[in-house]
């Protein structure tokens, strides 16, 4: 993908120009991606029974600093377009007659309607290449009435101007950091992303998709400790980084006191950002066809009434586990799916299909797994997609440092790092925890402990959690690049797995 680079005038208030790089990268012109949806549908193909297109514009803003001293900012525009042909094989006496998806994706703006047909004959050919899909169902139609809305509208737009009054918080932590002898670490990003999807049914769909985080990280001066905190937002205007830094020297306070632990099981309370993190791989690991197919930690053991563990009671604590495109407070997502490619959990042929909201843990008791459509009528169960947000609420209205306060002797968490599944049969998982790991005696906080590498499957957690806190809007910190909007409540665990002690700082 060819980018022309200018330099930017946009500079941030948190430090001086001739300190600060500003970069700007753009595409440049070329057809309009409606047009685009509608000259890729209209081109027509032999055997081809159905086609999809997809356009996804971006705009993204940036700031970085570190040692207290912002270092870089810029913006970037990208594009990337897929075109979907489906084309029915006639087997040629092979025994590979049906239909077969072919999929093409491109990240060069079209300047012309030969590369548009040359993307569309390109997706021919890899249909034909790679056999009948498993998957296959038809296009979804549109809704009675169209559901078109904006469809002409351009693309969305972010700026380096998003960040002014993150920029003014900044300079004011800079000089707080100072004063308290720390220095300031971080990156903050703002995509805004529009997806137009079009199909040979008809469909039409506009979705504008605005996704925000901020991390940021102290120090103290000799840089021998560390504090993480970090938020997601989708504009902003509900950062408040003065308090993220006011918490971190908190943390940095807590540190001053070393005291080391062995390995072992301890009581643990896991903060926000640490369960969204250990949710989230456990919401991808709620495919379907593998559980169906007894190769899945969702699997029913042998003997069991149903091939999978939908029903099953994972908790007595009446918490729910939810994605919902429409779950508001700048959290909602793409109300249709719109993907080009196909897994366990997503289909092509259910381009454009509406999604809406999943409970998939409901109550305490697992409730629902991903479905594409084809695999939800081989399986006689719903339709479900992956959301792209998550909630899990049901607990008490407590917060983190009332967790803190009920707890006798435990460790309390910042952050997970590294996380990596070891036995995908139970959802094992281990990783290290990170920038921060606190004794807590009597109810208050009287140190900081050494790292460790822990070993749970995040099924197991809720099932031995003892108290869940109230949900709050929260960045994963391991996954907060694929998965970004996250409401969780802090948690404790009665005997967190701190299998090894860790090095790491």
């Amino acid at each position: 993908m060819a980018r022309s680079v200018a330099q930017s005038t946009a500079q941030s208030t948190a430090q001086p120009a001739d300190q600060s790089t500003a970069q700007s990268t753009a595409q440049p012109a070329g057809i309009k991606p409606t047009e685009l949806v509608e000259r890729a549908l209209a081109i027509p193909g032999p055997d081809v029974v159905g086609r999809v297109v997809l356009v996804t514009e971006s705009s993204e803003a940036v700031l970085r600093w570190a040692n207290s001293t912002m270092t870089t900012n810029g913006h970037s525009t990208a594009i990337s377009w897929s075109v979907i042909s489906l084309v029915r094989l006639d087997g040629g006496g092979t025994g590979r007659a049906g239909v077969a998806a072919g999929v093409v994706t491109s990240s060069a703006r079209a300047g012309d309607p030969h590369e548009i047909e040359s993307m569309v004959r390109a997706s021919e050919r890899a249909a034909r290449q790679s056999g009948p899909a498993r998957d296959v169902a038809d296009l979804p139609e549109p809704p009675a009435g169209g559901d078109s809305a904006g469809w002409d509208d351009p693309a969305g737009e972010t700026s380096i101007g998003v960040y002014g009054r993150l920029a003014e918080q900044l300079a004011e932590a800079f000089g707080r950091g100072r004063d308290g002898k720390r220095v300031l670490y971080g990156f903050a990003s703002h995509e805004v992303a529009t997806t137009w999807l079009g199909t040979s049914t008809g469909v039409r769909r506009r979705w504008t998709q605005p996704t925000g985080s901020v991390e940021l990280n102290a120090k103290s001066a000799d840089l021998t400790r560390s504090a993480w905190g970090g938020r997601s937002t989708a504009d902003f205007s509900d950062v408040d980084l003065l308090a993220l830094d006011a918490e971190l020297a908190t943390r940095l306070g807590w540190g001053a006191r070393r005291i080391e632990q062995p390995a072992g099981r301890y009581p643990t309370i896991l903060p926000p950002s640490a369960v969204a993190d250990l949710l989230t791989y456990l919401c991808w690991g709620m495919s379907g066809r593998p559980a169906q197919e007894g190769r899945s930690p969702f699997s029913a053991p042998p003997g069991a009434q149903t091939a999978t563990r939908v029903g099953e009671r994972l908790t007595t604590l009446p918490l729910t586990l939810t994605s919902d495109p429409a779950m508001g407070d700048g959290l909602n997502t793409m109300p249709f799916l719109a993907t080009a490619h196909s897994s366990d959990d997503v289909s092509v042929f259910d381009n454009g299909a509406p999604l809406g909201r999943v409970d998939w843990i409901a109550d305490g008791v697992i409730n629902a797994l991903t479905y594409p459509r084809a695999a939800a009528a081989e399986f006689g169960t719903q339709f479900a997609a992956p959301g792209d947000n998550l909630a899990l609420t049901g607990g008490t209205d407590g917060s983190l440092a009332d967790l803190v306060g009920r707890t006798e002797r435990g460790l309390l968490l910042t952050c997970l790092w590294y996380i990596r599944v070891v036995d995908p049969a139970t959802l094992l998982l281990t990783g290290l925890t990170r920038d921060g790991v606190y004794l807590v005696e009597g109810g208050e906080v009287v140190g900081e402990v050494n790292n460790f590498r822990f070993n749970e499957s995040p099924l197991d957690l809720l099932r031995r959690a003892s108290q869940v806190g109230a949900p709050e809007r929260t960045l994963p910190r391991e996954f907060k690049d694929w998965f970004t909007r996250t409401v969780m409540p802090a948690i404790l665990v009665p005997d967190f797995n701190m299998s090894s002690v860790s090095q790491a700082s």
